[in-house]
Order: structure tokens, then sequence, then C-alpha cells
């Protein structure tokens, strides 16, 4: 019995973790309404612990635990440990770990999405519409293009990464203070750069989120356009934002408030990079027209900053790693609870798109003005009506 110990321990927290789960799933309005609240409290509390040092201590554990891991493993063959047995803890620990996680952060994959919390109706929309709003994020990223900060080679020089950090949560205050968006008002603590940041270079991945410790990190070598949205997307993961396509959203929204044009720059810029690659993605003779027309409106700046981001990842990251690492966290997304996996990082033009309608098109309407005269005879229809003067 003494070698199926640690299976058995990986077992129950294997069931705890589906339990938590199943309950997420089928009471998630009831978790909706207590688990984010409660756990951004949490959260603040571990950032806050874990920003005595500057950088991820969840990276030092990982270290820590992968050495422990590797000592066992010698010590299994020379002391000659059952097999069965040591991998039976090394599940257990595997599992006591997801478990951790699911608590401290993973049920926010059960709440509900951030548009039902801002009351943004979320709709189909067609061709027109799509065109429309990726035209609007082009005109802003066009603008904003021409005012940042450029080197001698017109390549984007924004302020250094501490420097961005430590102001990123004033968008995210204006959302909550002055739009009363209350779903913002999480933890502000600076993200951290992540370390070992050629390897996540390599494998695309921009920024990492860990629940247990309340670290939100980012890496530090993606292009500077793009930096002050990434900052804000992890940030907003911490703040119990879990869905990808959510946290995009968020960050959009609380860059594009923000005081600083760098950080304005960056939403209206990666909005227009989201809605233009769902454009060219519809397969339509109309769409491909579309998409063409609006590409030749961009700017020089513009588009040698799009073109900056696409050349550094396809000159830094190694295929076989990325599709990898791709597998791995499309997997977690969706065991975690989002059935769209990887997928859902792109579906923030469904989000751009809706806001676009009802924030900047609607208000434009306006009905034209008319007076009404109740003693104006033009304007009341007095056919039928018994002694009524009529002309």
């Amino acid at each position: 019995m003494k070698y199926w110990f640690g299976y058995l321990t990986a077992g129950i927290f294997a069931a705890i973790t589906w339990i938590l789960m199943m309950f997420g799933e089928k009471f998630s309005t009831l978790v909706d309404m207590v688990y984010p609240y409660v756990i951004r409290t949490t959260q603040g509390y571990l950032a806050q612990w874990s920003s005595i040092v500057d950088f991820p201590i969840w990276q030092l554990l990982a270290v820590v635990l992968g050495v422990l891991l590797l000592m066992s493993f010698v010590l299994m063959l020379i002391l000659k440990w059952n097999p069965i047995q040591w991998g039976g803890w090394v599940l257990a620990v595997g599992a006591g770990i997801y478990m951790l996680h699911m608590l401290l952060w993973g049920l926010n994959y059960y709440t509900g999405p951030l548009a039902e919390d801002m009351r943004l109706d979320v709709s189909s929309y067609n061709l027109q519409e799509l065109t429309e709003a990726t035209e609007y994020y082009r005109d802003k990223a066009n603008a904003l293009a021409a005012q940042v900060d450029r080197d001698g080679n017109a390549n984007v020089r924004f302020a250094d990464f501490e420097a961005l950090a430590a102001i990123a949560g004033e968008g995210f205050d204006t959302l909550t203070y002055e739009y009363h968006y209350p779903i913002f008002a999480g933890c502000k603590t600076p993200v951290k750069k992540l370390g070992w940041a050629d390897l996540y270079t390599s494998v695309g991945i921009t920024g990492v989120t860990f629940g247990i410790t309340g670290e939100a990190a980012v890496n530090p070598q993606i292009p500077d356009v793009t930096l002050p949205f990434t900052i804000a997307h992890e940030m907003a993961h911490r703040m119990c934002i879990a869905p990808e396509r959510d946290a995009n959203f968020a960050a959009f929204l609380a860059c594009s408030v923000h005081s600083d044009i760098e950080f304005q720059y960056s939403a209206y810029f990666m909005a227009y990079r989201y809605c233009y690659t769902a454009l060219a993605s519809v397969n339509l003779p109309e769409a491909a027209a579309a998409a063409a027309r609006i590409k030749s409106g961009v700017s020089y700046m513009l588009q040698q900053d799009m073109d900056y981001y696409s050349n550094f990842f396809n000159a830094k990251k190694n295929e076989v790693a990325t599709q990898v690492a791709d597998t791995v966290n499309d997997t977690y997304l969706k065991v975690s609870g989002d059935e769209s996996g990887i997928a859902s990082y792109g579906q923030v033009c469904d989000l751009l798109v809706n806001w676009h309608i009802q924030t900047v098109v609607l208000p434009s309407i306006t009905v034209e003005d008319s007076h009404f005269d109740p003693y104006d005879e033009s304007q009341i229809d007095l056919t039928g009506i018994v002694n009524a003067r009529i002309g």
C-alpha cells in the first residue's frame, strides 16, 4: 500500500480540483458574485508580499522544484527506491500545485464575461461594421504613430520597462473611478520583468501571470510598441480577468484612456492589428477589397511598426518550440474552462467591433431636433376630429 500512497494523494488533489471546476461550471453565477472579489483581495496581498524582490518568485520556486526533482531521481537510483512510489509522489506534487492554482485564481475562468460587467452588448456584426471599426482603429493608430518619440531610424522609443510598469495602473484607475467600472478595481502593483526572456521570446510568450504568488510578469524583450498593452494585459489577469479575449480588451481600454501617449498608441496599434487580421481572414472578395483599401491608408510610421513587430517574432521564435508551447497553452486554457483555447486571444475583435459600434458610431447618430408646437396646425393631423378647423 505504501507504494501507492503518492498516487492516492494525487488522486485526492485531482478530485478536489475536479469538484472545484464542476462547481464553477454549474454555479457560475454564484462564483461570479463571490469568487473574484475575494481573490482580488488575496492577489493584492500576494502581490504586495512578492514585490519585496524585483524578480518573479515563482521562477525561483520552479528552479528549486526542478533541482529537488532531479536530486530525488538521483537518490532513487542510488538508494534503489521503488520507481513506482517515486513517480506517485512526483504526480502528487504536480496535482497539488494545480489544485492550489485553481483555488487561488483558476476559477476565474468560470465567472461571467467582462462585457457583462461593463454592460457592453456583444452581438454579431456584418462585414461593413468590421470594416468601419478597422478603419477607425487604423486612423487612431496613424495619428498617434506620428506623435510618439522615435529614434533616428524612425523606430519608436518608449520609456524603459520600469517607468511604464510604474504608471500602468493609471488607466485602470480611470476606468474604475471616472468610467465607473468596478471590475477594474484590482491590484495595481507594478508587473515584473519575466526572467529567462530569451527562452520565452523563442516560443512567442509575451507575459505570464502566476496566481499562487500574485505575480504578473512581462517579457522585456518584446517591441516597445506592444509593451504598454502587454503590461496592462497581465495586470488584467491579476485582477481576475481570466479569458484572454477579455484581458486583451481590458488592456485596450486601460491603455486608451491613459494620459500617456505611449499607452494610447499601444492600445490602438494592437486594436488595429487584431481587427485587420480578422478582416483579412474573411474569405470573401468584398473583405479582401476592404482589407486592401484599409492597408493602403496605413501611414509609413504605423506600417514600419507593424513590420518591426512581425519581423521581431519571426526572427526570434523557434518553430518547433513555439508549436509545443502553443499546444501546452491551448490545452491548459481548454482544461481550465476556456473552450476556445488560444483562439480566444484573437476573439477580442468581437469586443472591439461592438465597442466601436456602441461608443463611437451610435453616439454620432443624431436625430434632427424639431420643436413641436401644439398650436401649429401643420404639425397636427386633425382629420376625423369633429368640429376641427382644417385649412
